[in-house]
């Protein structure tokens, strides 16, 4: 399978992602706390640009032990949410957080010294 060249390591902070295009594949690579995850950036609800929305930590409700709503927190889950309509993917998985059974294609990375690399 071929690679694609993403950036030097050194150049990705914590949290932040690339867009790549990799033969037919347009795909977004991520670096959060200290390991890569690379998917398909086509929104498997209506082929969007599913990796280039906002990244936030998965809402919580808060629900007390006699079933009352106390508020919300957040997890240490992180989301990536498509900008077109919304739809939630796990960052670790790529499943839509909204029908598990919705999952983006998910691709392997590498890094090679100071070079990270998607394979396509």
């Amino acid at each position: 399978m071929p690679e694609c060249f993403v950036a030097k390591a050194s150049e990705m902070q914590d949290g932040d992602r690339r867009i790549v295009i990799a033969g037919a594949n347009e795909i977004g690579v991520f670096y959060k706390d200290g390991t890569y995850f690379a998917y398909s950036n086509n929104c498997v609800h209506s082929g969007g640009p599913a990796c280039e929305g906002i990244m936030i930590n998965r809402v919580v409700d808060l629900i007390a032990d006699d079933h009352t709503y106390q508020g919300q927190t957040f997890s240490d889950e992180v989301h990536f949410v498509c900008p077109w309509h919304g739809y939630e993917f796990a960052l670790k998985t790529g499943e839509c957080v909204g029908d598990r059974r919705l999952k983006l294609k998910k691709f392997n990375v590498v890094r090679r010294g100071d070079d990270v690399f998607v394979i396509a």
